[in-house]
């Protein structure tokens, strides 16, 4: 293979002009070099803008890398600060209260749970329009922490109202309740409300209560009611009731419950014809009482309840007064209910059995009666399937429709007829109560009532009191007691909604005694759960 002379000449080292040349050429090609690199600097420093497309796909590739790493591992974080932003009237210290369990979070699920749960507390203060929970980066020094950022928007219009006409077709009896409520009043997330009902030959109530969800250093919120409630119950015991009080909330938690009350209690008879043991108690009194109550309610509905169980106990300690018109009573009733699933049609099985009892309390306590008020009373047209808090239904009975009764007084006049009040006859209420329950809810063939929640049912109830004071102890027998129980059946049709439930039933009373108001037939009802 030939070279050419060109290829193997050699520089003349003696020719500084092809020396200085060469330099001269190679220093151009490293400025040019640098220029290059400049350039690039320059493009580096002002990258391409993205289209909108691009943008989304790359949005998309790293949300979908999270959310497989969020399955598939735990991210650790750490929380460095939470921000408050919005607030204008409502304290921090409030909203930081909703926030429990955020700051503590060490992982990236850990922090979204809580994050869920504060947005559900602080919505339950029904202060805010809206909120809403921002994670962002925290300090460059400090790897693997977040900002937590807190947006809340505080409700404009702060004054809200409720009105209803409420009817109660077993009593041919109507209530008219109005409501007017003012939001965050003093920033503490407070509400101010003022109530009035008033029911036709009923109740009539005026109140007015604060609620404030947490005040600073309480672990429990402040709820305090004064209000003034008068009750007409001369149809069936005949007296009526006034009670001017204040009840202040002391605990309350998800399961415990307990409050104070002080109030001034009248009890009146316009009549004049009230039986003996409802006259001797006419008057003042002084209501000074504790109310504890325990609640625990694991069913999966408080309207149609199948499957779960509940739980209630309530002590009510009365006389917490030196004076002597104070009311002396010790009050406690339980409240056992419990759904068993079938598995087909959404049939369940509900049960439930209540038993209560009231006693007075002091020197020679046997010897003296129970608050006529804080007695046992039994009957009235609502279910006890979502009626929880003690024995107070059962099938097919009026209101306070069996039980010890006593005769009224007869007139003056001496006149005997068959609307002559001398005829009738007060319920007088038990010491000593007991109820139970069994409730076969189906699903109903058709598909329209299906899907509105509508079904039948068909039940079986018992339940009985007993009077234990006064030394009516010395007679009491426990057979005695279980053979005199008024027993009823039936079966009908549920329609269920938010608020209540409606039931229309016919009733058979299998058992009831002389004085009983009990009556077989077809009745519409309605109960709110409790």
């Amino acid at each position: 293979m030939e070279n050419s002379d060109e290829e193997n000449e050699l520089p003349n080292p003696n020719n500084n002009n092809d020396i200085d040349e060469e330099i001269d050429d190679d220093e151009y090609e490293d400025e040019e070099e640098d220029d290059d690199n400049d350039d690039d600097d320059v493009v580096s420093h002002f990258p391409n803008p993205q289209s909108p497309l691009s943008q989304l796909r790359e949005q998309r590739f790293k949300f979908e890398t999270l959310s497989r790493r969020l399955s598939s591992e735990l991210v650790p974080i750490r929380v460095h600060d939470i921000l408050i932003n919005g607030n204008t009237k409502t304290k921090d210290w409030i909203i930081e209260a909703e926030l429990k369990g955020i700051e503590n979070a060490t992982t990236v699920q850990e922090l979204l749970r809580a994050s869920e749960i504060a947005l559900a507390r602080l919505r339950n203060l029904g202060i805010f329009e809206s909120s809403k929970v921002r994670l962002e980066p925290g300090p460059p020094e400090l790897p693997n922490t977040t900002n937590v950022v807190i947006d809340v928007v505080e409700a404009v219009n702060k004054v809200s109202g409720e009105f209803g006409v409420f009817t109660k077709p077993a009593t041919s009896s109507w209530t008219a309740e109005g409501t007017l409520k003012y939001k965050n009043f003093l920033g503490y997330g407070d509400l101010w409300d003022a109530s009035v009902a008033y029911g036709a030959n009923q109740a009539t109530e005026l109140s007015v209560g604060v609620y404030a969800p947490r005040l600073k250093g309480s672990l429990t919120p402040l709820v305090a009611r004064l209000s003034m409630l008068s009750q007409d119950w001369q149809e069936f015991s005949s007296y009526k009731e006034q009670l001017l009080g204040l009840s202040l909330g002391l605990i309350s938690t998800k399961h415990h419950d307990l409050a104070y009350t002080l109030g001034w209690r009248t009890l009146t008879d316009p009549s004049q014809m009230s039986s003996r043991s409802i006259r001797r108690q006419l008057g003042h009194g002084l209501l000074s009482s504790l109310k504890y109550t325990y609640k625990v309610d694991r069913r999966n509905s408080p309207i149609r309840p199948t499957k779960g169980y509940a739980f209630v106990s309530t002590t009510h300690f009365g006389g917490l007064t030196p004076d002597q018109r104070g009311l002396r009573f010790l009050r406690q009733e339980f409240d056992v209910r419990y759904a068993v699933p079938f598995g087909f049609y959404n049939t369940a099985l509900n049960l439930g059995i209540s038993a209560g009892a009231v006693f007075p309390w002091g020197a020679g306590f046997m010897d003296r009666p129970s608050p006529v008020p804080e007695r046992f009373y039994l009957g009235g047209d609502f279910s006890p399937v979502c009626t929880l808090g003690g024995p107070m239904t059962l099938w097919g009975f009026k209101t306070r429709g069996l039980g010890p009764t006593e005769q009224r007084r007869r007139s003056i006049d001496g006149i005997s007829g068959e609307d002559d009040d001398s005829s009738k006859w007060d319920s007088i209420g038990g010491d000593l109560a007991v109820t139970a329950f069994a409730d076969l809810s189906f699903d109903l063939p058709i598909r329209w009532l299906r899907e509105h929640g509508i079904h039948g049912h068909v039940f079986a109830g018992a339940g009985n009191t007993a009077k234990l004071t006064q030394n009516e102890y010395k007679h009491f027998s426990p057979r005695k007691f279980l053979d005199s129980f008024r027993t009823s059946v039936g079966g009908g049709f549920v329609i269920p909604t938010t608020l209540f439930r409606l039931e229309g039933n016919f009733y058979y009373i299998l058992r009831q005694d002389e004085h009983d108001r009990g009556k077989t037939g077809f009745r519409f009802s309605f109960s709110a759960p409790s």
